[in-house]
Formats: C-alpha cells, sequence, structure tokens
C-alpha cells in the first residue's frame, strides 16, 4: 500500500502561519514525524507561493526593545518577566526554522532534515519555557517583548546564505554566549527548575548553531567564496560588526566556530566594549 505524500513546503508554510502556539508545537512535531517516515517529498513546483508573514497569537505585545524593563529574579514575576523573554525566543525560533525549509526551495535534502529538526527541538524548547511561566502562575503573552529575530528573518530572505551567518551564527550564538549566566542567575535565585530547562536549552542549540555553521560554509564554497573574511563582511554589512562580550567560546568551537573567527570575535568585543566605555 502506498503511503499518502504531502507537499513538505506546504507542510511547512502551515506550520509557519499557525498562529496558536499549542497548535504550531503539535504541528511541528507531527510534521517532523512525517518528515521521518517518508510521507513528505519536497515539490517546489507544485507548491503555494513563499508564506511572507509568520502566524502569532494576539498577546505577547511586541515593542522596541528599548522598551522593555530589566529582568531582576529576586520576584516571582521578575523570573517570569525573564522566562517569557526565553520562550519569546523560542516561539520566533520555531518560525525561522520553518521559514528557512519552505522558503528556500532549491536545497539539499539534508539541509530540509536539519531545519526540521531544529523546528522540533525548538518546539520543545518553547514547552519548557511554557510551562516554567504556568508553574508560576503566568502564561505567554503576558509580558511585552521584541520583534528582533524576525526583524532578521525578513533582511535575510533573499539568500540562504546571508540567512545561515547571520541567524544562527549571530543571533541564535548569542544565546550560546548568555544562557550559562542565565542559569547561575536562576540557580542563585532558588529556581533550578528553569536552571535545569535552560541547560537542555543550551545543550541543544550548540547544535543548531552548527547546523547554521554548516550550511553557511558549504554555500560559500559552492560560490568559490571564501567562508571567514565572508563572514565578517555580513557582519559589516548588516550588523554594523556589533559583538557582545563575553563570549562563550567552548559552546561556540563546538557550534563551528574555528579560533581565527573566535579571535576577529572578540577583537570586535573589546572594541565595542572600549566604545561603550569611551
Amino acid at each position: 500500500m502506498t503511503q499518502m505524500q504531502g507537499n513538505l513546503f506546504d507542510t511547512a508554510a502551515a506550520c509557519l502561519g499557525e498562529p496558536d502556539p499549542a497548535r504550531k508545537q503539535a504541528a511541528t512535531q507531527a510534521a517532523a514525524e512525517q518528515w521521518q517516515a517518508g510521507c513528505l517529498h519536497a515539490d517546489a513546483a507544485g507548491a503555494a507561493p513563499v508564506r511572507e508573514l509568520p502566524g502569532r497569537p494576539e498577546r505577547p505585545e511586541l515593542v522596541p526593545p528599548r522598551a522593555l524593563k530589566a529582568r531582576k529574579l529576586k520576584s516571582r514575576e521578575g523570573r517570569a518577566a525573564m522566562i517569557h523573554a526565553v520562550a519569546h525566543i523560542e516561539f520566533n525560533a520555531i518560525n525561522l526554522a520553518w521559514d528557512a525549509v519552505q522558503r528556500f526551495r532549491e536545497m539539499p535534502m539534508a539541509f530540509y532534515a536539519d531545519w526540521i529538526q531544529v523546528a522540533a527541538e525548538e518546539a520543545e524548547h518553547f514547552g519548557l519555557m511554557r510551562n516554567r511561566l504556568r508553574d508560576l502562575g503566568y502564561d505567554y503573552g503576558d509580558f511585552p517583548a521584541h520583534d528582533g529575530l524576525w526583524e532578521m528573518a525578513r533582511t535575510t530572505a533573499h539568500d540562504p546564505l546571508v540567512r545561515m551567518a547571520l541567524v544562527p551564527r549571530v543571533l541564535e550564538a548569542r544565546g550560546l554566549d548568555v544562557t550559562p549566566g542565565m542559569i547561575a542567575r536562576f540557580e542563585a535565585a532558588g529556581d533550578p527548575e528553569t536552571a535545569a530547562c535552560l541547560g537542555v536549552i543550551l545543550r541543544e542549540e550548540v547544535g543548531h548553531v552548527a547546523v547554521g555553521s554548516r550550511w553557511f560554509k558549504r554555500l560559500s564554497e559552492e560560490r568559490s567564496l571564501d567562508p571567514g573574511p565572508l563572514y565578517f563582511d555580513l557582519l559589516r554589512e548588516y550588523m554594523r560588526a556589533e559583538i557582545r562580550c563575553p563570549l562563550n567560546l567552548p559552546a561556540r568551537r563546538e557550534a563551528g566556530f574555528d579560533e581565527v573567527e573566535l579571535d576577529r570575535l572578540q577583537a570586535l568585543c573589546r572594541a565595542g566594549e572600549a566604545g561603550r566605555a569611551g
């Protein structure tokens, strides 16, 4: 008996477009299982047009980053606000993974396999953070959030090489840098449950950044470009070469950054700190 086949790009766009967080999680898990079972095929010619916008719930309210208050973990509300910020990042990360699948329709099958797995893991991460919010008497949407991750998705929509350089290897890599400190802060605040959840996220996010590193380098080489200098050219063009310290060097090494890159990134960190201090 022949298995029913679905179009991968339409399935990815449906996951991207689902506004309800719980249904987005469930659709993501179902799509990953369909892919593993061989029930999805990548048929660009037969797929609907690329979806440009993600589905989102009515809340949280999206505000500029500078409008967000500092989150102190001494209070239950402060811990919940910080957890909410992580949950929002993970919700956006689900969308970013599915957008990479449904937008870039001329990539090898291994690319789709990688980003489907990332989408499934990001959905699990969102679930971990949402459960912690509920444990504290809150839910996703109860605090304002910003839209920086999806703004970068729009900026990089024209080229998978630029997307791989700037989303996994800049924005998500920043998570590798800051999460160890967050874990320590939650442990110090007497919240080992959230610290443990963040530990799971940190371990798996190393793999997500590594996926970005692998495809950035592969796409660079396919275009006969040197990925080392190109990465920093893109940082200057799109990010004004702004990198914040400290860097989680062991995690970044595991995620595919080489020593030349790390030396240059640390130099950019130090220059930025000196500029802010001046």
